[in-house]
């Protein structure tokens, strides 16, 4: 199998949505190349759904499947024989590739990358299912804001009610064998304040108690740009929403959402963070291109946990002299 024919492949797992050609790039006929920008000089990036870079002639023996491309997972696939990764968010040179050229990098592995992203969003119910609904409303553009999604959705038959849905997101990540191997590498490193993104950050109820009843979903993603007043008009256009659940970003108790949630009535839970969509967006598409690609065609999932460690209990004593040697002899620069 070669390169170009996974852009066909991809092409056809989400109905249409890959960039093909220069044109649908340049004429705006693609509605999924989007630019993103925070307006911070010099740091926006157009998303470009298909193949990013690398060689369409270049045959392809194992593909990896990840949400964020870095220069880890590009040292994962040079180290592991991948020749394609095909990421979920945008791709941007030097940001995703260490601070060199991706062409450069990828180049020195023969890799090839693939990005999807807003592409993506929409095609599946997945993560309204992990969290226990089933959406009767989508809009992946709301109040016009490309990535904005929110979903409206009936509570499945085995949800009554907050309690349910922690419970349920506790069994589908099987937390407790996170929560078990936070603990072993806590004991291994001897540090009890070790923490991880999978364990860190958790279910939380907002308003409401683990029996507070459940009906009606209103299903946000807060760093999307979902705000109070999109929140004020979901609710004006679906009365019957009773429950705010906000997901892959959550909220404090104290913002706008919250507030507007509580003088509106509503319950506000919040589900899986961001460190965990390499199961609700990932897992599928990996099952998808198994049913497309050749079976000689290896897949596999590069899952990004990031670790929190005191200074203090970072690394080994050497690496610790090591660093305070460079410190205190290259790095500080009080004048005496």
């Amino acid at each position: 199998m070669k390169v170009k024919e996974l852009i066909k492949v991809l092409d056809n797992i989400t109905g249409g949505r890959v960039v093909k050609d220069l044109n649908d790039v340049f004429t705006g006929k693609n509605p999924f190349v989007v630019m993103k920008s925070s307006n911070i000089p010099g740091k926006a990036v157009m998303e470009t759904p298909g193949l990013v870079y690398g060689n369409p002639e270049a045959e392809i023996k194992k593909v990896a499947v990840t949400m964020t491309l870095t220069e880890g997972n590009i040292e994962l696939a040079g180290a592991t024989g991948v020749d394609v990764i095909v990421a979920h968010h945008p791709i941007a040179d030097a940001a995703n590739s260490g601070g060199v050229t991706l062409s450069c990098y990828l180049d020195l592995y023969n890799i090839s990358v693939f990005e999807l992203h807003e592409a993506f969003h929409g095609l599946h119910p997945g993560i309204s299912y992990i969290h226990g609904h089933k959406p009767f409303y989508t809009d992946i553009r709301y109040a016009g804001i490309p990535g904005n999604i929110m979903y409206v959705g009936k509570a499945l038959d085995e949800i009554k009610t907050l309690g349910d849905i922690l419970n349920r997101l506790n069994k589908m990540m099987d937390m407790d064998k996170e929560h078990q191997v936070m603990g072993t590498e806590r004991i291994h490193f001897n540090c009890s304040e070790i923490k991880d993104s999978a364990t860190a950050v958790q279910g939380e109820i907002l308003l409401g108690t683990k029996d507070t009843p459940v009906n009606t979903i209103l299903h946000i993603f807060p760093h999307t740009g979902f705000t109070a007043e999109h929140l004020e008009k979901a609710k004006s256009e679906h009365p019957e929403i009773d429950t705010v659940l906000a997901t892959i970003s959550r909220v404090k108790m104290d913002s706008d959402l919250v507030n507007k949630a509580k003088e509106l009535g509503l319950n506000f839970i919040c589900g899986n963070s961001h460190a965990l969509e390499i199961f609700e967006n990932g897992l599928p598409l990996a099952y998808a291109l198994r049913h497309y690609l050749p079976e000689d065609v290896e897949i596999v999932i590069f899952r990004e946990r990031i670790c929190s460690t005191p200074l203090k209990d970072f690394g080994s004593a050497t690496i610790k002299d090591y660093a305070k040697f460079i410190t205190e002899n290259y790095l500080i620069h009080d004048k005496k």
